[in-house]
């Protein structure tokens, strides 16, 4: 049994908490009191507090085998016999997320000191971050479903807020309400699915759901149609649907590549760590209600590997450079989906976490570029930069090569996992679906080294295209006031350092984890315990093909073996070829990518359409709903006025026109009406009277 010292407690997690809102109450409330340096120095503190106090979590559990912690540290409300708690749920899993969420944005807000220095927002700015990083935590250290949906819907608020930032811009004003109104539609679904569990299961409490998640394993429901539905898939398409919004999964994905109309710092915190990765932590978390239905994995995996491919796609004809990574994220988080729905829940957490990394560092690197670019995001009007920017240049690289999956960097041992993983189910399922999940994920390593490195190439190699860019163009990202007359030049420190913090563990994060992160062993490959996230809390009822995997190709290796066996698998060598196909077209003959855009005009425009995915959802959707608006604004003037409305007030006017002409006040109308009257009275008695 662990010792008293090493046990968890109620005011450490409150701090972790509340040490974020607090920032975010000071900079946002009291700004005109604390200043732009004392809210930037607020804000900073409480997400320092809170890393450095989750790092500890972290360590109790792993290093020194404190229990997990699951208890209820307030009431909210009551309703009749039910009662919603505000919890804590501290395990491995969510404590590698905590660490995750907080060093991340940690880094973002310092970055943030140099990337908004001459922003009016910059006190808003610093608040708004921090509200994220609160809303975030409180999502993944939830223990009941009440508690997950507040942090759910919280981290869509305030994305709303910091994509709409720039709140004069009208591309950012239709941004953040795309986002918003595009989750909307997840919400929904993922609100059903927590009815579905209240009802089923009589509570939202985690554990008490998942310990009585075997009783609806054979239990059906009818739905429209009179079909018979597994409640258990019933229950997982609902949330995974909430999923599909937040993690931005095909259809729903619309929204990710526009929120690049936010700052650059928020860019990187949306997409590293915290609310593109909350569908895939939720999914992971659910994995003992997944693992009852076989339907729902299969809806999940064909999802994921249809975002994880052909969003990919896309990813190669944007020039924007916040953009191209943008679509990266799509296709990672498509990689993490696959792996839930392959049932390697390990995996998906895992490359949820080397992601968070690289990926942060690759926008970050980007937004540096754009400052030294004085905010111009195109990359045909960049080019030569990497003499200028060296350590933004070989940070971005050392995330390229993680992004792509290179041995021995964070992004290999995740991903080559995921593939694994995906090609055994693959063949022990041999069903249309695995293949289709395995395939896209192998070809994807060609697209994902592709896009990737001609972002490189387009950005930091060959001709100084922005000399000839200055006299007749200059975008402004968000008003700073910066012409485009200066040279480029590396930007200060607090942009660079927080590069660096993250190219470290963009390197070495992989190869120090994986063992005892994925499959249960210490450093040298030698089995010690059960995966990192396999326990009585994680996922009790789950199976995790990482642990099949692991039997197979980790087991009696260490992580150098695993890399070296890397350069042999066809996934190395279809990244090999993506690489070398960039470089030829982008770097040693450039002319070649013009000629092959030339002769691949439709195929790229369908690219630069989007598959046509934006027309459906503003034109058919959002234009549907405007038209049967109309229509239905012309039928109610038409029909229910016209008709309806007007049309009896006019017959009862006619009427009463008639009416009124027999009062007319004569004596003698009444007496002649009279007389016809008693004529016709007496005809109808003669008529009858034999």
């Amino acid at each position: 049994m662990p010792g008293v010292e090493h046990m968890i407690s109620k005011s450490v997690l409150l701090a972790i908490v509340l040490a974020p809102l607090l920032g975010a109450i000071v900079a946002g409330l009291f700004r005109n009191q604390v200043g732009r340096a004392g809210a930037a120095g607020v804000a900073i503190a409480g997400v320092a507090v809170s890393c450095g106090l989750s790092c500890w979590v972290l360590w109790q559990l792993v290093g020194q085998g404190a229990p997990p912690f699951n208890e209820n540290v307030y009431t909210w409300f009551s309703v009749g016999d039910y009662q919603s708690h505000v919890g804590f749920m501290v395990d491995k899993l969510t404590a590698m997320m905590m660490v995750v969420v907080t060093f991340v944005s940690l880094l973002v807000h310092v970055y943030t000191i140099g990337y908004m220095a001459d922003d009016d927002g910059y006190q808003r700015f610093f608040s708004y971050i921090s509200l994220f990083t609160f809303s975030m935590l409180m999502l993944v250290m939830a223990n009941n479903f009440m508690q997950l949906f507040f942090g759910w819907e919280a981290v869509g608020l305030v994305s709303y807020l910091l994509i709409g930032f720039w709140f004069k811009r009208p591309s950012a004003v239709f941004a953040n309400l795309k986002a918003f109104l595009v989750n909307r539609v997840g919400d929904f679904g993922f609100i059903l699915g927590i009815a579905a569990v209240l009802y089923w299961f009589g509570t939202m409490d985690y554990a008490t759901v998942f310990a009585n998640a075997p009783t609806i394993a054979g239990m059906t429901v009818s739905v429209i149609g009179g079909y018979e539905w597994s409640v258990a898939t019933l229950i997982c398409i609902c949330l995974f649907v909430g999923a599909m919004g937040k993690s931005a999964q095909v259809p729903l994905h619309v929204w990710l590549p526009d929120s690049m109309e936010g700052p650059t710092p928020i860019s990187a915190l949306i997409h590293a760590a915290t609310m593109v990765t909350a569908g895939i932590f939720m999914v992971a978390r659910m994995s003992p209600l997944f693992e009852l239905s076989a339907t729902a994995l299969n809806f999940v995996l064909f999802i994921g590997a249809t975002t994880a491919f052909f969003t990919g796609l896309i990813g190669i004809v944007q020039n924007d450079i916040k953009r191209v990574i943008a679509y990266s994220t799509l296709s990672q988080l498509g990689y993490m989906t696959v792996a839930l729905g392959v049932s390697a829940y390990s995996a998906a957490v895992y490359h949820l976490m080397t992601h968070a990394f690289f990926k942060a560092l690759l926008f970050l690197g980007a937004g540096s570029v754009i400052i030294a670019m004085h905010h111009e995001q195109d990359m045909r009007r960049m080019g030569g930069l990497r003499k200028y920017m060296p350590v933004t240049f070989w940070t971005m690289l050392l995330g390229t090569l993680a992004l792509v999956g290179t041995p021995f960097f964070a992004g290999f041992y995740s991903k080559d996992t995921i593939i694994e993983a995906a090609a055994e189910h693959a063949h022990e399922a041999g069903n249309w679906v695995a293949s289709y999940g395995y395939w896209a994920v192998l070809l994807g390593a060609f697209v994902t080294a592709f896009y990737s490195f001609r972002l490189l190439y387009l950005t930091f190699f060959g001709e100084e295209r922005f000399r000839h860019a200055a006299a007749e163009h200059g975008h402004d990202d968000h008003a700073h006031g910066h012409g485009g007359a200066h040279e480029p030049h590396e930007s200060p420190w607090v942009v660079t350092v927080p590069l660096i913090l993250l190219a470290i563990p963009s390197v070495v994060i992989g190869f120090l984890t994986a063992g005892p992160m994925l499959f249960g062993t210490d450093m040298m490959g030698r089995v010690e315990q059960l995966p990192f996230f396999l326990g009585a809390i994680d996922v009790a009822a789950a199976r995790d093909m990482v642990a099949k995997v692991g039997a197979e190709v980790w087991s009696g290796h260490g992580p150098v073996e695993f890399a070296l066996h890397g350069f042999t698998a066809p996934t190395f060598w279809l990244a090999f070829a993506g690489f070398a196909l960039a470089t030829v077209m982008y770097w040693w003959k450039p002319e070649l990518h013009v000629r092959a855009r030339k002769v691949l005009a439709w195929p790229v425009r369908v690219l630069e359409d989007k598959y046509g995915f934006d027309t459906l959802w503003i034109q058919g959707f959002a234009g549907g709903g405007v038209a049967l608006g109309k229509l239905s604004r012309k039928a109610d003037e038409r029909v229910i006025d016209g008709f309806f409305v007007n049309g009896s007030a006019r017959l009862l006017d006619f009427g009463a026109g008639l009416l009124r002409r027999t009062q007319s006040g004569y004596l003698y109308h009444y007496a002649f009406a009279m007389i016809l009257g008693l004529i016709g009275l007496l005809a109808v008695l003669l008529r009858y009277w034999h």
